[in-house]
């Protein structure tokens, strides 16, 4: 008999998970609990495909620049001093700043940029896979990725990762400032300020809401049964076993829905896919996951100028900002705020990255018409996502799985973790060589 899996999550891994699973022959039913797929974190991320962009934030040099940013509003990483020193500190924020801390070493920061690179180079590959199998059409560029440098000193520090890269399979590799420009002629009024480049051809871009909205209609036409606006609000566990979720109606804002009432769903396995929101739901377990919810901004402009807007994606890592051309739109987002799961738009933050896409392009997009967004990324302390096996105190939970924790790369990681839970859920051995979680 065709087991039944249950997807908690409609974001782009919850979706490419599913898509993964019904391929399998699995009966698969996804709970979210906004109105559609990837309205959320996944919305208007960064839009790369970028295995290149595989460093830690957790490496030795992130612990000066945090504190050198510490009261910057407009910092690139900016931690909320008055959650960790308030009369009521957030544990969550102290816990997690402290876990961060430790994987701040050389030793460990060079262990998980191999565990990111290698799931990259395996989830661009099944991303290929799925375009293949499904014709999906979503801004898709396959120009490659462009780290730019306009400071000596960030561009010194990137030379030994793009080696590590390069000793993976990555194809990253160090370009002069003249081939950087010939890649990229939309660099050209910033030529002067350039100091180098590395540049990974295979690298790709396109909007991860589009691609993941157009695969949840396919899997759909495939059988694939999609409960919106339905919260998941407990996992009902009993000894080893999850025996069911307690879910309820909720509007477009998140509320329960006047008069609804809590019913219980089941199926015979479960996969948590809810990002930030996963601690919460598996904690009553005895399971601590080590994410916390890392404020990401992004800004969307119509095109003014196509001959001058970029068409290679970019990575301005001195401003952590990427940039992605989507059709006749520029996406540039990043930057992380750590402030709990306020969806609160800080304008000076928004305001800073419309000034730096000016000081890099000048006037190529409508920066009257900006849409600016912000959404929760789910982060680890070590940036490796968590995927595998449940397992509390007791031991393993039999038919819990977890793809979660993806955090600024999960529009990258995501094809491949979910073919990867995909296979661990069948009992197979996946396919790339990652520290799997519960096996």
């Amino acid at each position: 008999m065709t087991k039944h899996i249950m997807v908690l999550g409609a974001g782009v891994v919850g979706i490419t998970t599913a898509w993964q699973l019904k391929q399998a022959g699995y009966d698969v039913t996804v709970v979210e609990q906004g109105s559609g797929a990837a309205l959320a974190t996944s919305f208007a991320n960064g839009g790369q495909i970028s295995v290149s962009h595989a460093t830690p934030w957790a490496n030795p040099s992130t612990p000066y620049k945090a504190l050198k940013w510490l009261f910057r509003e407009d910092a690139p990483l900016l931690f909320r001093w008055q959650r960790l020193f308030s009369l009521s500190p957030d544990k969550a924020l102290w816990r997690w700043s402290w876990q961060f801390l430790q994987a701040c070493t050389h030793a460990r920061a060079d262990a998980n940029l191999v565990q990111m690179v290698r799931l990259g180079l395996y989830s661009r590959q099944v991303l290929g896979q799925v375009r293949a199998q499904t014709g999906i059409e979503y801004d898709c560029l396959t120009r490659g990725i462009m780290h730019f440098y306009t400071s000596q000193a960030e561009f010194a520090a990137a030379l030994a990762p793009t080696l590590r890269m390069q000793a993976l399979g990555c194809d990253r590799e160090v370009i002069s400032v003249e081939r950087a420009l010939l890649l990229e002629p939309s660099l050209a009024a910033i030529a002067d300020r350039l100091v180098g480049a590395t540049y990974t051809a295979k690298d790709e871009s396109g909007d991860a809401q589009k691609f993941s909205h157009e695969l949840a209609l396919r899997c759909v036409k495939k059988g694939v049964r999609f409960l919106f606006n339905t919260a998941v609000t407990q996992l009902v566990a009993k000894e080893a076993h999850i025996d069911g979720v307690e879910v309820v109606a909720v509007d477009d804002t998140g509320s329960p829905c006047e008069g609804a009432i809590p019913e219980r769903l089941t199926a015979d396995g479960y996969v948590l896919a809810l990002g930030s929101h996963s601690p919460a739901l598996v904690k009553p377990l005895g399971i601590d996951l080590p994410i916390y919810p890392a404020k990401g901004y992004s800004a969307t402009y119509p095109v003014r100028k196509p001959e001058r807007t970029p068409y290679v994606s970019l990575i301005d890592d001195e401003f952590k900002l990427v940039y992605s051309r989507l059709g006749d739109r520029l996406r540039v987002a990043g930057t992380a705020e750590f402030d709990g799961f306020s969806p609160v738009l800080n304008p000076v933050r928004c305001h800073a990255i419309t000034k730096r896409v000016k000081a890099v392009f000048g006037e190529v997009v409508d920066y009257e018409q900006p849409n600016y967004w912000t959404g929760l990324r789910p982060m680890t302390p070590s940036n490796v996502p968590i995927i595998g096996r449940a397992v509390n105190r007791q031991g393993r939970i039999d038919n819990l799985y977890l793809n979660t924790g993806h955090g600024t790369l999960g529009w990258t990681h995501s094809n491949g973790s979910a073919k990867a839970i995909t296979d661990i859920i069948q009992g197979l051995t996946p396919e790339v060589a990652f520290d799997f979680v519960g096996l």
